[in-house]
């Protein structure tokens, strides 16, 4: 009896084991072993989140350039780019590369002993653009072979603390370095080094040309990539040996500033806007394109009392918030010359504007707007008056108008033509080779800024022209924040195949935004 009982508790275990391994086996390995693609992305997020840590923890490289030392790091990014952080003067962001990878470089501090011997010592200052050349090659040079390290180190960590598998791990390791190598050739392929010459500046609005240079340097080095690099370290090291006040903007004799502002809308602060601007930047002319009022009433023209102090002949045309009472009242105020029906008015030692006013006055909702219809009407007797001045032997250099559309009837009649009205800007290329440029709100859309959660930013734009062919050398977008906020940016612009004296060209010009 003993001994079947022992042969009955042999066989069930017999049986357990063989039906486990039939059944329970197969099913544990369904539940634990996850499919090809999702190991795949698991391994994909390893590395990634393991490189970007190592390049947060020590990834980046303390290097001199020139008079100044320097920190540079290699961040991820979607767009790409370098972004120099000068503090405490702002930041210039440069497009310089498209790669997910983007350079920054911080500008640590100045050393003492070699801005000294730059500033006391200007000759050496053509010998600063080798300088310059090697030091960045090292200091990226050293970038590049501490950023791998950082990523290999990263990515293994990670890996051998997620799959605790040195295979793993390692095999992590090796797809971070393929692609960091695979972000560093796109980034060599896409590599602009004209960049440096269209940055986007944020921080203290006056000290920015100081740190660009001014338009007629730009265009005659435009080819000349280390040049222009050497000029940016030598004035960011004058800014920071000025101790008490930043160096005032000094631009080239022969280049003509044309700040181009439009639709205030009775914002009061514009006029304290448009005065700084007029002295940080010696202007010699105000294009004001409408918009002025609000409702064009009579009781709102007092507001128009401060534009004979701002400095500059103030040139305007009408938009369609202002009315006649608008046109007439600022006929007569000292420094300011109207324009309406294609007249044309001399300034700032032989800059010749012409301009139509709005055939449309909308004040508010009860009035309801004509259409482009009566815009392009308006735009085809602008661009008629200015065929007669050309005929005169008088020609016209810039044409202004509130309505983009009234603008952009003068396509081939003249290099530039101005706008506002859509409190949008916009730069856009028309047949003939004008140019037409369309700015925002200098106002900030004025009190009905209020009337939305985020106000709109204040814009105007500083357009350097020629003094000899009064074209279009290069033009500044500068970008205040809206109501309460304090935000400056100031970006530098080409027009595309720019050389001084370019104009209209005789064929139609492809569009461009």
């Amino acid at each position: 009896m003993a001994r079947a009982r022992l042969r009955l508790r042999a066989t069930t275990a017999r049986l357990t084991r063989r039906y486990r391994s039939h059944h329970t086996a197969p099913t544990s390995a369904l539940l634990h072993t996850p499919h090809p693609w999702a190991r795949g992305l698991g391994l994909v997020a390893v590395v990634l989140l393991g490189a970007w840590l190592g390049l947060l923890t020590v990834g980046d490289v303390r290097t001199p350039v020139g008079p100044v030392d320097t920190t540079m790091t290699l961040r991820p990014s979607l767009s790409g780019g370098t972004k120099i952080n000068v503090s405490p003067l702002g930041a210039l962001e440069l497009k310089s590369h498209t790669a997910p990878l983007r350079l920054d470089v911080d500008v640590d501090q100045l050393d003492p002993d070699r801005a000294a011997a730059l500033v006391n010592h200007p000759e050496r200052i053509s010998g600063l653009q080798e300088e310059i050349t090697q030091d960045v090659g090292a200091g990226a040079f050293d970038l590049a072979l501490r950023s791998s390290v950082a990523v290999l180190a990263g990515a293994c960590a990670l890996g051998l603390a997620v799959y605790r598998r040195p295979r793993r791990a390692l095999a992590a390791g090796g797809l971070a370095l393929a692609l960091l190598a695979a972000s560093g050739v796109t980034a060599f392929a896409t590599w602009n080094p004209k960049s440096v010459l269209e940055p986007k500046f944020s921080g203290l609005l006056s000290s920015a040309p100081s740190v660009v240079g001014d338009a007629r340097s730009i265009v005659s080095d435009f080819d000349v990539y280390q040049q222009e690099l050497a000029r940016l370290v030598t004035n960011v090291t004058k800014l920071y040996d000025a101790t008490s006040s930043l160096p005032a903007y000094q631009p080239s004799p022969t280049t003509m500033r044309v700040l181009h502002v439009s639709d205030i809308h009775l914002n009061p602060a514009s006029w304290s806007i448009i005065g700084s601007l007029v002295e940080q930047y010696d202007i010699d002319a105000i294009i004001d394109s409408g918009d002025t009022m609000d409702h064009g009433s009579s009781a709102e023209n007092v507001f128009l009392d401060a534009i004979p102090d701002l400095g500059a002949p103030y040139l305007w045309v009408r938009g369609n918030h202002d009315s006649a009472a608008t046109q007439a009242y600022m006929s007569r105020l000292k420094n300011v010359h109207v324009l309406d029906n294609g007249s044309a008015v001399t300034v700032a030692g032989g800059l010749r504007v012409a301009g139509t006013g709005d055939p449309q006055f909308t004040p508010d909702r009860s009035v309801a707007p004509q259409g482009d219809g009566s815009e392009r009407v308006a735009g085809v007797q602008l661009a008629a008056a200015l065929r007669d001045q050309r005929a005169a032997g008088t020609p016209v250099d810039i044409a202004v108008a509130h309505n983009p559309v009234a603008a952009a009837q003068s396509a081939g009649e003249v290099p530039l033509a101005l706008a506002g009205h859509t409190h949008e800007r916009k730069t856009e290329l028309l047949a003939g080779g004008t140019r037409l440029m369309v700015e925002g709100s200098t106002g900030g859309g004025g009190l009905r800024a209020v009337e939305d959660d985020d106000p709109q930013k204040i814009r105007a734009s500083l357009l350097y022209l020629d003094r000899d062919s009064r074209r279009l050398q290069a033009w500044d977008e500068i970008t205040l924040g809206g109501l309460g906020l304090t935000t400056a940016e100031v970006s530098r612009h080409l027009p595309d195949g720019n050389s001084p004296g370019d104009g209209p060209s005789e064929t139609p010009a492809p569009r461009s935004g």
